[in-house]
């Protein structure tokens, strides 16, 4: 098993910016990948960013060149920095952890982040 706890949500106003952290552990050793991934009411959980071991990233189109993500491999962390954030970025956000990309994965309880017009 694997626990995640997130942490860094808030309320922050157009333009703002705010970081996320996770801190993973337990069975620590069988994860590949980190990411995060968000869902706003009404909508499906959706990808944001994930980082492999190998610190390779994917983004969604929706956050490029706002959003970044890295991890801390020493102290089993992974972060994502958020930068001019919109209103439509706005939702529950999930860190997840998994040892393929394609899942199963393990899920943190969620940080809410809104962010106001």
């Amino acid at each position: 098993q694997v626990k995640l706890v997130e942490s860094g949500g808030g309320l922050v106003q157009t333009g703002g910016s705010l970081r996320l952290s996770c801190a993973a552990s337990g069975s620590i050793f069988s994860i590949n990948v980190m990411g995060w991934y968000r869902q706003a009411p009404g909508k499906q959980r959706e990808l944001v960013a994930t980082i492999t071991n190998g610190a390779s990233t994917v983004y969604a189109d929706s956050v490029k060149g706002r959003f970044t993500i890295w991890r801390d491999n020493a102290k089993n962390t992974v972060y994502l920095q958020m930068n001019s954030l919109k209103p439509e970025d706005t939702a529950v956000y999930y860190c997840g952890a998994s040892s393929f990309i394609t899942g199963p994965w393990y899920w943190g309880q969620g940080t809410q982040v809104t962010v106001s017009s």
